[in-house]
């Protein structure tokens, strides 16, 4: 919002020093804070309101259309982060835009048109197992993207809890803490036992039938005896990274 003060306050003043018409002035003074395509209403404004760009969603959208958005974004000087990207769409964007990034494992794709160095303090990331690494990377290259340091602690879970224990040094000197589990979901509830930071936990939909695609990792945690625990939803690891990226920059906002 500062931001757009300090525009509105440039063009009045351009318009006191006879640099600008009223006209011209009215029109720029219009702008809707997004920009209308057939399919979508691209939100420019949103840094503006948040701090951060609007995100695309892939998953539903044609390769068409996330081109579309893509090149609205590109044209205002956005970053632009494209999530739950199939490889076959990627192929159709990197063919127009070839310098975007497609990160695989994650199905993310990213293009920065402004450089944002990263934060001093890190966000820890923490997964149960290997099959956890899609949300994992998902939630890591968010937070990246938004100007994190990320710790990565991979493969960890309780069935082999001597693995953590090795790596709690990294977990502890993080701001933030983003646990990923499926099975049961017991780790982020160990993890919140050990450490001092907020703790996102993110459920995932891997297991065995009794998982019920994650119902069982999601209960475990919003039923959580450590406290200082968040939960967001199954597989959501975007939503982790985006809410561990929004603690870590108030935190060092207020040092």
């Amino acid at each position: 919002m500062v931001e757009k003060e300090d525009e509105m306050a440039s063009i009045l003043q351009k318009i006191a020093d006879h640099e600008l018409s009223v006209d011209m002035a009215m029109n720029q003074l219009k702008d809707p804070g997004f920009v209308e395509l057939n399919y979508a209403k691209v939100d420019t404004d949103r840094p503006h309101r948040t701090g951060y760009p609007e995100v695309i969603y892939g998953e539903g959208k044609t390769a068409s259309q996330i081109l579309g958005i893509i090149q609205t974004m590109v044209s205002a000087e956005m970053n632009v982060l494209v999530t739950r990207v199939s490889p076959e769409k990627a192929a159709a964007v990197l063919a127009v835009y070839p310098k975007m990034i497609y990160h695989d494992t994650a199905q993310i794709l990213t293009w920065q048109s402004i450089d944002v160095p990263p934060l001093p303090s890190a966000i820890a990331i923490v997964t149960a197992g290997t099959s956890d690494l899609r949300v994992a990377e998902e939630a890591a290259l968010t937070a990246e993207a938004f100007g994190n340091s990320v710790s990565r602690v991979y493969d960890v879970g309780v069935a082999g809890i001597h693995r953590l224990f090795a790596r709690l040094d990294v977990i502890r000197q993080s701001q933030v803490v983003i646990v990923i589990a499926g099975m049961e979901g017991a780790l982020a509830s160990v993890v919140g036992g050990l450490v001092d930071k907020p703790v996102i936990a993110v459920p995932t939909s891997v297991g065995y039938g009794a998982n019920f695609g994650g119902m069982s990792a999601l209960l475990t945690m919003l039923n959580s005896c450590a406290s200082g625990i968040t939960v967001v939803n199954i597989d959501n690891g975007f939503g982790a990274g985006y809410s561990a990226s929004q603690i870590n920059h108030l935190t060092e906002n207020t040092k």
